[in-house]
Order: structure tokens, then C-alpha cells, then sequence
């Protein structure tokens, strides 16, 4: 028989043999976002939006929420949170419309538009070998999850539209000019970001996929500009967390003390059992993080594919009250300091509250019905 401290190291090492793809596409996708931006392909798409905008603010706000999006699904939630965060601010204050609108949309689609593909969250990734131990594949995934990410993403937008629609009713006169870039590299950039997404959608290994596109990014800016390699913001240190956080939720699993998740999770895959999985997931995510979150309530809805995905709808969609729900908030807080742009606490806590009721509802509701 296995001893404590054996039993544990067997644990630790499942766990981070299980995590190391999902570790190798963070790494690799940060550093295909930052030179992506550094070779000037959001600045230029941003004021593309923004020319195409026809001076109605509403109109431009609808391109650049689209966007924000398509950002979302392809690159991750926190390549939106980081990198389009700027942007969207930028582009308001140039065309002179208050930016809390753009803001908010880059914070809240930076999470409750990340169910569509495996790569739109790292919860996502977690999830898909417990999918494939259910027979769901990737292609099976999507089928799963477009109509509940449709519904989550069209609840968030709907609310911004109400809540800012005074902002976004008015109009503007100046199209902002895109800045100066390397043309060269900004071609290879928007290449590889253009067959980054469909490779993603077809399913091929995410972490196989961001390294190339980070290998090809690397050595365009090493022969072309290799100032631009300077100061990479590689995220070394959020991985180490990640696999930490991890690793603590496995042994915590293995040693029995978060067996109680069980019960409070319920059983069952009707509606009320689906709101109750995502709303406890929702509420774990605000109270810690949404990853160890997830990762907590995990076993205890593995054995459904709807269960499991409810556990994605609250852990996605729901982590907006509290700032520590999720890395993407605490990212986009930082940008807005940066940016001059400040928020009350209790109001964005209140407004993020009102938005993942919405959108987590709106999920949960179109997953039920999807089954």
C-alpha cells in the first residue's frame, strides 16, 4: 500500500502531467498576443473599427464589442482583458465619448464570451479531458457549447446597450488615425493571427498551435526589429500560480476534504439542478478564483456533460463581482489605472453582479434546452 507522502507525490505529478499542455499554451499564447500588439495588429484593426464606424457611436461600439469577441474565443479572455482594454479606451477618448462603455465590454465579454472553444479559457482546457472521457470531443464541444455561449454573450451586450445607450446613441467626427508600424511584421502578425483562430476552431492541440505561432512571431522580430523581444511580458509567474492552485485542489480532492462539494452540488440534469450547479460555481468563483473554483466542483458534476458544462457557465461567465474572481478582471483594472480611468468599487461590484445573474441565467437556460 501506498504511503501518505507517496499517495500525494502520485497526485502532484498526475495533476501537473495533466495541466503541462494546458501551462504550454498560456505561455505560448501570451507571447503570440503581446507581439501581435507590439507589431501593431490590434492598433491598426482598433482604428480600422473605428473608421468603419460611419461616426455613429453605437455602431462602432457594436464592431469593436464583435471584436472583442472574436478576441476572446481565439486568443483567450486575457489577451482581451490586457491588450484590447487600451484600445478601446484610446479610440473613445479620441472620438470624445465617455469610454466606461468600451471598458466594460472588453471586461465583461473577456468572460462571458469564453465557452465557445477550449482555447477561450483555461477552465475550458481543464474541462476537455473530462469531456473526451465522456466521448465528447473537440467537434463535440463546440456543438455543446455554441447556443449557450450565443446566449451569454448576447445578455451581456444587451445589458451594456441599456445601461450606456445614451453614451452610445450619440455621434462623433473624427476618425482616429492608426499609428506607425513595421509593415512587415505587421503582415506576418495579422497572418498568424489569421490562421491561429481557424486551426484552434478545427481542433488541433492548442498548445501545438500557440507555439508555433509564438515560434514564427519570435523569429519575425529577432530578424526584423529585435528591440520589440525586449521586456516580453511572459507570464511565468501566473503559470507557476496556476499549476500551484492546481495541485492544492487535487491533494484537497485526494485527502477528502472537499467531499461536502458533493452535496452541495446536487444530482441530476434538469433545469434546476443546471442553475444550481452554475450558480455554485458562480458563487465559488467570486468568493476565491474561478479556476481553483472549477476545479474544486469538478468531480462532483463529471459524470454529465451538461453538469460539467454548467460548471463552465459559472466559472466563465459568473466571476465579475469581486476583482480576485478572475485574472481578466485584475488585468483590466491595471489597464484602467493605467488609462486614467477609475471605477468605484461597489458600483462596478453592483453592475457586475447584475451581469452575470443575467448572463449566467441566459447560459444555463439555452444549455438546458440545448439537452
Amino acid at each position: 500500500m501506498l504511503g501518505p507522502m507517496t499517495s500525494a507525490a502520485t497526485t502532484a505529478l498526475a495533476t501537473l502531467e495533466r495541466i503541462a499542455p494546458i501551462t504550454v499554451f498560456l505561455l505560448a499564447i501570451a507571447v503570440v498576443a503581446e507581439l501581435s500588439d507590439r507589431f501593431g495588429v490590434f492598433d491598426v484593426v482598433g482604428h480600422w473599427l473605428a473608421r468603419r464606424g460611419r461616426h455613429r457611436a453605437w455602431l462602432l461600439w457594436l464592431l469593436f464589442a464583435l471584436f472583442a469577441v472574436s478576441c476572446t474565443v481565439f486568443l483567450s479572455l486575457d489577451t482581451t482583458a490586457v491588450l484590447l482594454t487600451p484600445i478601446g479606451l484610446a479610440i473613445a477618448q479620441q472620438i470624445g465619448v465617455p469610454p466606461r462603455a468600451f471598458a466594460l465590454t472588453t471586461l465583461w465579454i473577456a468572460n462571458t464570451g469564453s465557452l465557445l472553444l477550449p482555447v477561450s479559457n483555461l477552465t475550458n482546457l481543464l474541462a476537455l479531458g473530462r469531456f473526451e472521457q465522456l466521448g465528447i470531443g473537440h467537434a463535440g464541444y463546440v456543438r455543446l457549447a455554441w447556443l449557450p455561449a450565443l446566449a451569454s454573450v448576447l445578455a451581456t451586450l444587451a445589458l451594456i446597450l441599456v445601461m450606456h445607450r445614451r453614451t452610445l446613441a450619440s455621434g462623433y467626427t473624427i476618425d482616429p488615425p492608426s499609428g506607425p508600424h513595421d509593415r512587415t511584421l505587421l503582415v506576418v502578425g495579422m497572418v498568424v493571427c489569421a490562421i491561429v483562430g481557424p486551426a484552434f476552431a478545427i481542433g488541433l492541440p492548442p498548445w501545438l498551435v500557440a507555439l508555433v505561432a509564438a515560434a514564427v512571431l519570435v523569429i519575425a522580430a529577432a530578424t526584423r526589429a529585435p528591440d520589440q523581444l525586449r521586456g516580453l511580458p511572459v507570464p511565468w509567474l501566473m503559470t507557476a500560480a496556476f499549476s500551484a492552485l492546481a495541485t492544492v485542489v487535487a491533494l484537497a480532492h485526494a485527502a477528502g476534504w472537499l467531499a461536502w462539494l458533493t452535496g452541495l452540488m446536487g444530482q441530476g440534469s434538469d433545469a434546476a439542478a443546471l442553475f444550481r450547479v452554475a450558480g455554485v460555481t458562480a458563487l465559488a468563483s467570486n468568493g476565491v478564483n474561478n479556476l481553483p473554483a472549477y476545479l474544486a466542483v469538478e468531480p462532483a458534476v463529471a459524470e454529465h456533460p451538461a453538469r460539467l458544462f454548467a460548471a463552465l457557465i459559472g466559472a466563465n461567465a459568473g466571476p465579475l463581482v469581486t476583482p480576485w474572481a478572475s485574472l481578466a478582471t485584475l488585468l483590466w483594472l491595471q489597464r484602467c489605472r493605467a488609462a486614467g480611468v477609475q471605477w468605484r468599487p461597489h458600483r462596478l461590484a453592483l453592475a457586475g453582479l447584475v451581469c452575470a445573474l443575467i448572463a449566467v441565467g441566459a447560459a444555463t437556460l439555452a444549455l438546458w434546452l440545448r439537452f
